[in-house]
């Protein structure tokens, strides 16, 4: 595994020399925002907006997507191509890794990008930050958008077996297979990347990281649903997305998943999480201390701060150096 990790350090790296010799610079951004400019359905994303901020490009797109059979929105922040005043490579926003942020429940790709001011570490860090959009939307479903707790904008990442759910939302395979697949085809990362997410996203960036070994460097949340067969907003959507039987919620269920794996003497992985001491959800939702004990799993109760993006951007430059001193 270790000979593995530094091959693909290395490839990154090599990567990058070529950007910055010349070879890929302007596939970096230039070239790459005109191939972005594509039609709906076709083989590269559509741009919705392209903004610049903190030096870098702040994107928004949509393409078609196969596990979900309908157009979703992504966003994706570029860190700027940089040199070093002696002219000697820097890391720069082509290949970079990448960090996915998952959005919690009413929110779509755009409110972190928004909100936490998160682009002045991504690219102090020379780090990708790809944003999904929270559930597929526009289908016509039955009760799709009649709660702000299932259907559109809550998706809770999970590959729903329920008709008639069970055709389009695939959020699991749609997060950590189809996007991560799509996002190093067409824009400028290598295949290094970790996950993090707030609340119904905190909850599936720990599932994602636990339900796909090697995939990700490593994983944090703020404010996650960490037991969600015991929280009103988790059972809701496990029994809507998944049925009844509860043996089916464990593989979304990130306390389940952590205990499974200690009473099976396996080592828990090192995860950080925040949340807020006057978090409003913090005991009927959230079941923080559902989580097992152990020196793996770093939670920061932060005193004074609730459930909200004032929270987020309070704490963010922390979440993102944990996860460049994993990637880099």
């Amino acid at each position: 595994a270790g000979a593995t990790v530094q091959v693909e350090r290395r490839t990154c790296t090599m990567m990058v020399r070529a950007a910055v010799l010349g070879r890929r610079v302007t596939a970096g951004l230039h070239v790459r925002r005109r191939a972005l400019t594509t039609a709906p359905n076709s083989e590269g994303p559509t741009v919705i907006s392209l903004n610049k901020v903190f030096g870098g490009t702040q994107g928004r797109y949509t393409h078609f997507s196969e596990s979900t059979g309908t157009e979703m929105a992504f966003a994706v922040y570029i860190p700027s191509i940089d040199t070093a005043e002696n002219g000697d490579e820097k890391y720069v926003g082509a290949y970079s890794p990448y960090v996915i942020w998952l959005s919690g429940l009413t929110c779509d790709d755009s409110n972190f990008t928004m909100k936490a001011g998160a682009q002045r570490y991504f690219e102090r860090d020379r780090l990708v930050c790809v944003c999904p959009d929270t559930s597929p939307r526009g289908l016509g479903l039955p009760s799709e958008d009649d709660a702000y707790d299932f259907g559109s904008g809550a998706g809770f990442y999970v590959d729903a077996t329920e008709a008639p759910w069970s055709t389009n939302y695939k959020m699991d395979t749609y997060v950590n297979e189809e996007l991560p697949a799509y996002i190093e085809k067409h824009f400028p990362v290598c295949n290094r990347k970790s996950i993090m997410g707030h609340s119904m996203g905190g909850h599936g960036a720990i599932t994602s990281f636990l339900n796909h070994p090697g995939k990700y460097e490593s994983v944090s949340a703020f404010s996650p649903i960490c037991n969600p067969s015991e929280a009103p907003w988790g059972r809701k959507a496990l029994e809507g997305y998944l049925g009844s039987d509860k043996e089916t919620w464990k593989k979304y269920d990130a306390s389940r998943l952590l205990h499974a794996m200690q009473d099976a003497g396996e080592s828990v992985p090192q995860m950080l999480i925040s949340v807020g001491s006057d978090d409003d959800f913090l005991n009927e939702q959230l079941h923080i201390g559902s989580l097992p004990t152990t020196n793996n799993v770093t939670v920061k109760l932060e005193d004074g701060y609730d459930h909200s993006y004032y929270f987020i951007s309070t704490f963010i430059e922390e979440h993102v150096r944990w996860h460049a001193k994993a990637l880099f």
